[in-house]
């Protein structure tokens, strides 16, 4: 007899009310997920992706999102027509999942410890020791260094990869049959990338878990899955054994996504060029306390006595593994943390500025975060969020002016400025991250640190992303710091890079020279693992 299948998706639709009408987000989509497979379902921003995954644990904003066809068999059961008691058995238990942006699924009122021992505690009836013993082994095996000290860490304490990789460890404390992955190494540098892989993999091996992996990136899907599923607009365009569908793509959207990658070169390097922003010696040591007197016995150095000059009309590249300091940096630049050392900001000091002055010069100053659902306001329509600043910095703009900037940069940034009217929980993770670049740009700034930019975006739209940061620091001689763990697209935009690990850096020097003739070899390592694993996905396409 022929073992059915652990999860059957039949015919499924997803529609959403919106207004007097209803929108399809998912048009009658069908496949399989045997036990042990993994299966990847890779498409672009707003296809369908993550909409597909939630609706299988029925995770959508019922009722405002219904499905007008469709089964979801999880071993046979559907659990489209599941009660809700059914489904808080089947949840956590035997399907468990990793969203895309941790920050908004951890607790920030909670240690570490206490968020994943709570599950372990709830599924398993294990006990205070026990919880804190399983808690540090997960931990361990997603990669957390030194995870005795983070289990009374809040998630505002870590990196945004260190924040993910909690995540995958909940999702793998219970041992689930099946675990529902959505975009879960988006944060992550190229090398934890491939240790959670790893790690995944081992898992499945051993306990027999399928994998259902949401994802635009194609290098892990490669890599990765056995079957893959292509989705656009909400339809399954081409599906298949992933070898295949890699090696004689059928349908030109694959084929579209498969050559699409950032390339190009950054703006020309000009040494004459005014010093925007400038660093030396830069500091930022977090006090470690213990004890019931919370004394202090050490500190974490999360920046030691780093120097970085950043020029009008040229990005400064930071790079490095997730916690090796490269977003402190950035905030403690922008005065958003505290330092030591000299900061300059066109030549002014600014580390001694109290918060009423640097007020005014935050209308130069710019970030677009991380994680761009945690820095959208959900009450606000994008409309407001991008005129936001122009309130703020122009209160004498008129508001035929003000709307028109707000248009003009939802347009630049590629979104439809119709969608204005619109809140942050209705666009893709892609999308909101565009809306947050949007936000930015709508001040004409001189100086933006863009932290991950590109990370929740799929490789075509971080192409189209990475030629409009070009195109706007041509046009108005903007500075850039650019932090991230994608080399490929650092390569694309930077004239000088920083390498950073464990808070000092490693190598510095002109991009160009860095990525042909490393000398750490840390650096070496970084750019071994970035660019192999792009040749993997890419290169036979491009040839």
């Amino acid at each position: 007899m022929i073992p059915k299948p652990l999860l059957v998706v039949d015919d499924l639709s997803v529609a959403f009310a919106q207004g007097g009408g209803t929108s399809l987000a998912v048009d009658r989509i069908s496949f399989t997920v045997e036990a042990g497979e993994t299966v990847a379902i890779v498409g672009e921003s707003g296809s369908g992706k993550s909409v597909t995954a939630l609706s299988v644990v029925k995770l959508l904003p019922y009722p405002a999102a219904s499905h007008p066809s469709g089964r979801i068999l999880f071993k046979g059961e559907d659990l489209l027509a599941a009660s809700d008691a059914a489904l808080r058995q089947v949840r956590g238990n035997a399907i468990t999942m990793v969203f895309q942006e941790p920050m908004t699924s951890l607790n920030p009122l909670h240690t570490i410890e206490r968020q994943i021992g709570e599950i372990l505690k709830v599924h398993k009836g294990l006990s205070d020791g026990e919880a804190r013993v399983r808690t540090l082994e997960l931990l361990r095996e997603v990669g957390i260094p030194s995870p005795e000290s983070r289990l009374g860490a809040y998630p505002h304490q870590l990196s945004g990869g260190q924040r993910q990789r909690v995540m995958i460890a909940m999702a793998l404390a219970n041992e689930p049959d099946l675990l529902i992955a959505d975009e879960p190494t988006t944060a992550l540098d190229v090398t934890v990338q491939a240790q959670i892989l790893r790690l995944l993999k081992d898992l499945q091996a051993r306990r027999g878990m399928a994998i259902l992996f949401i994802t635009h990136d194609l290098g892990i899907v490669e890599r990765f899955a056995d079957k893959v599923c292509v989705m656009t607009r909400g339809k399954i365009v081409e599906a298949g054994p992933t070898k295949a569908v890699f090696a004689d793509p059928q349908h030109a959207y694959t084929r579209h996504l498969l050559s699409a990658a950032p390339n190009g070169e950054p703006p020309p390097a000009d040494a004459s060029a005014p010093v925007v922003m400038e660093a030396s010696d830069l500091k930022v040591w977090f006090p470690i306390r213990r004890g019931f007197l919370r004394r202090t016995v050490g500190h974490v150095k999360a920046v030691d006595g780093v120097s970085v000059r950043v020029r009008a009309g040229q990005t400064l590249g930071i790079v490095g593994e997730s916690g090796s300091g490269k977003t402190t940096l950035g905030l403690a630049l922008l005065r958003l943390i505290g330092s030591e050392g000299r900061i300059a900001f066109l030549g002014r000091s600014i580390e001694t500025l109290r918060s009423a002055e640097i007020r005014p010069l935050r209308r130069d100053i710019q970030i677009v975060f991380q994680d761009p659902f945690g820095s959208l306001s959900p009450r606000m329509s994008v409309g407001d969020i991008v005129g936001e600043g122009l309130l703020v910095h122009e209160p004498d703009m008129r508001a035929e002016e003000r709307e028109a900037r707000v248009v003009n940069a939802l347009t630049e940034v590629g979104l439809d400025p119709e969608t204005r009217f619109r809140y942050p929980h209705e666009f893709s993770g892609g999308q909101r991250q565009r809306i947050a670049i949007a936000r930015a740009m709508a001040l004409n700034p001189k100086f933006v640190m863009l932290d991950e930019p590109t990370s929740a975006l799929d490789m075509s739209v971080q192409a189209q992303v990475v030629d409009l940061l070009r195109d706007l620091q041509r046009r108005h001689g903007l500075a850039y710091l650019f932090i991230s763990h994608d080399l490929k697209v650092v390569k694309a935009l930077a004239n000088d890079l920083v390498v950073m690990k464990d808070g000092k850096v490693v190598e510095a020097g002109p991009a160009a020279e860095v990525f042909a003739r490393p000398q750490a070899p840390y650096t070496q390592a970084l750019l071994a693992a970035a660019f192999k694993l792009e040749t993997a996905a890419i290169g036979a396409v491009r040839e």
